[in-house]
């Protein structure tokens, strides 16, 4: 790792250590090999002081490095080849399963982060108007019906230039996909969940899906590392620049 993820990985992890054991590991393991986190911040994919819904958002780990974001930006500045820092985000996070929400929240209350973490189900729970939504490897865990009906609902919570990012596993990359499947099961039941029956779709089936709902998609890798078929659709509400609505 570079010395700006280091130090930001080292940082977003630190609030798990009152967490106990598995928070801290889990963390550290996750934040360090899933190369989505660090292209969030890389690319400037979530905007400053945007409003952040987190949809099936674990232990928060996106909200302790948002606020890692804040502290380092103000104590060593912003790597020069990065994006604008996503500083001042208000976050809030909604997770089903209450062992995450409370490393979540234990995390957090230890350690000063200032991030709202819900427990309920993102298909009910009402969902507050916000800058961007994430949902990451949540969406496939739903009947097809079910994942429209959620896209549509967080359309409608998004602002007028709003975006949603999510990411998927394309179905249609076979081999890739099927060891993403079983790594998705592994890690389910190391964190103490049941496994269920997956919906999963090819990767231009989700872009219709979200082109539907008047997105802008754009589509990037986000495997860089791992043997897995990830996909982060970025996908965007209102005119390109210089376009006129």
């Amino acid at each position: 790792m570079d010395k700006a993820w280091q130090t930001l990985h080292e940082r977003a992890c630190w609030p798990y250590r009152g967490a106990g054991r598995f928070a801290w590991h889990f963390a550290r393991g996750k934040l360090a090999r899933d190369p989505v986190f660090r292209a969030m911040l890389s690319r400037g994919l979530v905007p400053a002081h945007a409003r952040v819904l987190d949809l099936g958002c674990g232990q928060g780990l996106l909200a302790s490095l948002l606020a890692a974001v804040d502290q380092h930006h103000r104590d060593h500045g912003w790597p020069a080849d990065w994006a604008q820092p996503p500083v001042q985000a208000r976050y809030t996070g909604v997770e089903l399963m209450p062992r995450d929400v409370e490393r979540a929240r234990a995390a957090f209350a230890s350690s000063g982060v200032d991030a709202a973490v819900l427990c309920a189900d993102i298909r009910q729970v009402s969902l507050p108007v916000s800058d961007v939504v994430v949902i990451l490897d949540v969406l496939h865990y739903f009947p097809h019906a079910a994942q429209a009906e959620l896209l549509q609902r967080v359309r409608h919570a998004l602002g007028p230039a709003g975006r949603l990012l999510l990411r998927i596993g394309d179905s249609s990359d076979r081999r890739r996909f099927r060891v993403s499947q079983w790594v998705d099961r592994t890690v389910t039941r190391v964190r103490g969940h049941r496994v269920t029956p997956t919906f999963c779709r090819p990767l231009e089936e989700w872009r219709q899906l979200l082109e539907g709902l008047n997105f802008r998609v754009q589509s990037l890798p986000m495997s860089r590392g791992t043997p897995f078929a990830n996909v982060l659709l970025v996908a965007d509400l209102g005119a390109r620049p210089g376009e006129t609505t």
